[in-house]
């Protein structure tokens, strides 16, 4: 299993445009084969902050989705970011 998360930065008055924008690219991966989940959320606390979740049963699931391209976007330039890619090898009930 794959797992993206991480967090985006825009100006305080760009991020529901951000949001906005990236709602189509929501809707393809939650349809895409080996998608689990898929998200990017405004953060409760801090302005700037997108939350990024994503979760892929595999790496080729993750790149095949990439690959299909998706739609043409008008986003607002990001102030920071930080996203990563880990790889789990168990799941449990918490």
């Amino acid at each position: 299993m794959i797992i993206v998360a991480g967090r985006l930065h825009v100006e305080p008055a760009d991020r529901a445009r951000y949001l906005a924008e990236v709602a189509a690219v929501t809707r393809l991966a939650r349809a895409a084969p080996g998608c689990l989940d898929f998200a990017q959320a405004a953060d409760q606390l801090d302005p700037t902050r997108i939350n990024v979740y994503e979760r892929w049963e595999s790496d080729e699931h993750l790149d095949q989705f990439r690959a299909a391209g998706g739609p043409a976007l008008d986003l607002p330039p990001l102030q920071d970011a930080d996203v990563r890619k880990y790889r789990i090898a168990g799941e449990e009930q918490p």
